[in-house]
């Protein structure tokens, strides 16, 4: 695989390490700057993907109920993996890790387990039987030099979008677990006590220059590399020298140190851009009802008199044709034009009490009911019969 790399001719390696001796980088960077870094997140939780110059990582975190190890019964898990495409670099090859993959993942693996940044302990379901294993999946899709920093920042990113379903338990023994769907019970997110942030340095000549996220092409030509993984609040959380020429202790402490302030920077950031894709998300979420648009409903202004209210009252034993004899009245015509739609109302009302009248007629007798249907009854036929009923009791 080595034998794939890229390697930089003499007069390439004698310019890089002469501009470093002048302060200067390919790149117009100075010693301790880092590339431009753009987090961005996908449309399901817990992906990310994180450009830091021309390197091009993408994290993506799983989880799943398993059984505990047996000296952790209350404490879930927390893997990482890494995949080197060939796509990335032409010394990746398809299939079993190599090198560079295995050390890519032992180290971020350190930074993030060894040092408690996720609460294992919240992973817990049941004691001994169940817990939750978490699974990062780093997927190098550029190599542009510092795959460590860009892979660190990925899988912190991913970790904090990362939503696991809520589970329940219950069951005749209490033993039996119930994960709910997302859409039943809202997911709940990881535990982060504190975000490890790796930062890695190279040596160049005997370990006098350092510089600070190194190229593809610095990689090649630096002579030793170190990685510290430090969090926001200064804490030294894993350091990894891999190899190459030696450095001075005097040198580590001062790279401790810029290391510590380019943590908080990097960890403010990811917070600031976990935020947004939050907030953007709960967004989402909000169901919008349009806004309903205001109707207008006419409503008939009726002002009514005692006269008037007299008359009403008289009104409601006339028939509908006495109605139609009282709108002919030209004092009257203005009102009735002003309430048409109040007009059908009245004779509805006239209509079913002259049917009430006309039941309580009917002990009147046959031959007087055989004329009475021929005829079209109205209301002073029904009134009639009464003065009728007062002769034949005298």
């Amino acid at each position: 695989m080595e034998h794939l790399r890229w390697r930089p001719s003499v007069n390439e390696r004698e310019f890089i390490e002469t501009a470093l001796q002048s302060d200067l980088r390919v790149d117009g960077r100075h010693s301790f700057d880092f590339r431009k870094l753009r987090i961005s997140f996908g449309r399901e939780d817990g992906s990310s993907e994180v450009q830091l110059g021309e390197t091009h990582v993408l994290g993506y975190v799983t989880a799943q109920l398993v059984q505990p190890y047996r000296d952790r019964p209350n404490e879930g898990t927390l893997a990482i993996f890494t995949e080197f495409s060939p796509m990335a670099d032409p010394a990746f090859e398809p299939g079993r890790p190599g090198e560079s993959a295995i050390e890519l993942g032992r180290v971020i693996d350190r930074g993030l387990r060894e040092s408690r940044a996720v609460d294992m302990e919240s992973l817990c379901v049941v004691a001994g039987k169940h817990v939750w294993s978490v699974r990062v999946d780093l997927h190098i899709l550029d190599n542009g030099g510092n795959l460590i920093d860009a892979a660190n920042i990925a899988a912190l990113a991913a970790l904090s979008t990362f939503r696991r379903p809520e589970c329940t338990v219950g069951g005749d023994d209490g033993q039996q677990v119930i994960v709910h769907d997302p859409e039943v019970r809202d997911p709940l997110p990881l535990t982060i006590h504190h975000m490890p942030i790796a930062v890695t340095f190279a040596y160049f000549g005997e370990g006098n220059i350092v510089v600070i996220d190194p190229t593809y092409k610095e990689e090649a030509v630096m002579g030793g590399r170190m990685t510290a993984t430090i969090n926001s609040n200064g804490d030294i959380c894993a350091i990894q020298k891999a190899g190459g020429e030696g450095v001075m202790s005097s040198v580590v402490m001062q790279c401790l140190r810029i290391a510590s302030v380019k943590a908080a920077d990097i960890t403010s950031k990811i917070k600031k851009a976990v935020d947004s894709y939050t907030t953007e998300k709960a967004l989402k979420k909000v169901k919008r009802l349009p806004a309903m648009l205001p109707q207008k409903i006419n409503v008939i202004d009726v002002t009514m008199e005692d006269k008037v209210d007299g008359e009403l009252e008289t009104q409601t034993v006339k028939t509908p044709s006495e109605v139609q004899e009282i709108s002919k009245d030209p004092a009257t015509t203005g009102k009735a034009r002003s309430h048409e739609e109040a007009q059908p109302m009245l004779t509805e009302s006239s209509n079913a009490e002259v049917k009430i009248i006309t039941s309580s007629s009917g002990a009147v007798g046959e031959s007087e009911e055989a004329q009475e249907i021929g005829s079209p009854k109205s209301l002073k036929d029904a009134i009639k019969p009464k003065h009728k009923r007062k002769k034949n009791k005298k």
